[in-house]
């Protein structure tokens, strides 16, 4: 049995409150371990993480910019852990994602599992949430494009989508502390697909995404990516910080994927061992089991963003050849 088959959940019907000890009993100490290990990365300690909260909670009860924000332990601490516990800049990143809520209502606000676009989308395996851990703990998340209809959904419905499901993980204290995984499957883009998006929208919600999401991005692996499709994940490379750059994979062949993701993290489309129904079923039973915390989320407010540092500088438009820039199209790219 591998590192990655001792962090599966087992269950009759996979099980997403709680990672429960397999039938060899191997999984809570493989657990134990990984999170040992990530507290550990993270600077985390009874007692730092007591106290950090407390200071956490003081500064929201008093801060008289923002409303109604949670004060839990589940919600602290992804902004604590994110930022390896330098409160001042888990701060930031919690002004900074209750501002990008307010400027993007049309993604973070009424983020419902039991929406009809929402389900149909996750339904389709657009986008799934493995069962199973890979050998460091991280929760392993798969996107294949293809299954994205750009002609019955756009691009906020595509973020919905991605948000739905982020919102939900975060409430994990696991996936908090470990990260995550993208896997990206490129075949089948189509043409309407990349046109539904605003290059100047999209630009934006890349570069604010990585600033104020509390999610600890670990790995970005991308297959079958074709040639305009390179383009754009060269574009959103050039809006994130060098160092999540450096995290981004493209590879050529399942083989050399499989070197880097462990094989029983993903369906068996990519070489793995898990049904994609079943991947598919455990992501809407995780949607659902979070449904009430995810809703909540709406009734907390930034009512100023005075205490927001900028770190803005200048910047020139992005261009390709002189052909494309952030104020221009992506309605210039061909599909194969």
């Amino acid at each position: 049995m591998t590192t990655a088959s001792m962090l599966l959940t087992v269950a009759t019907t996979w099980n997403v409150s709680t990672d429960k000890i397999d039938k060899e009993g191997c999984l809570g100490l493989a657990i134990n371990h990984v999170t040992a290990e990530a507290a550990k990365e993270l600077r985390e300690s009874p007692s730092t993480k007591e106290q950090a909260l407390t200071i956490m909670k003081d500064w929201i009860q008093q801060n008289i910019d923002i409303k109604n924000v949670r004060q839990d332990e589940s919600f602290l601490l992804r902004f604590l852990r994110h930022k390896k516990y330098s409160i001042p800049m888990a701060q930031q990143t919690l002004l900074k994602y209750l501002s990008l809520r307010k400027y993007y209502p049309e993604i973070f606000k009424n983020l419902d599992s039991d929406d009809s676009k929402l389900k149909d989308i996750l339904n389709n395996g657009y986008i799934v949430v493995s069962p199973v851990r890979d050998s460091k703990g991280r929760r392993v998340i798969v996107y294949n494009m293809s299954k994205f209809n750009a002609y019955k959904y756009n691009c906020w419905d595509m973020c919905r989508a991605h948000m739905l499901v982020y919102e939900c993980l975060l409430e994990d204290s696991v996936d908090q502390m470990c990260g995550y995984v993208h896997v990206g499957d490129g075949s089948g883009v189509t043409g309407a697909l990349i046109t539904t998006w605003n290059p100047t929208d999209f630009a934006r919600l890349i570069k604010w995404g990585e600033q104020s999401v509390p999610m600890r991005h670990k790995e970005f692996h991308c297959v079958n990516v074709p040639g305009a499709l390179k383009y754009i994940v060269d574009f959103a490379v050039s809006k994130v910080t060098p160092k999540m750059a450096e995290r981004l994979k493209m590879h050529t062949s399942l083989k050399q994927l499989h070197q880097h993701v462990n094989a029983e993290c993903l369906p068996t489309g990519y070489g793995g061992t898990l049904k994609m129904d079943d991947m598919v079923k455990f992501t809407s039973q995780l949607i659902a089991e979070q449904r009430s915390k995810v809703l909540g989320l709406d009734t907390m407010e930034i009512i100023s963003t005075r205490g927001i540092i900028s770190s803005r500088k200048p910047t020139t438009p992005n261009t390709v050849n002189g052909d494309v820039s952030v104020q221009g199209s992506f309605r210039k790219l061909e599909i194969d």
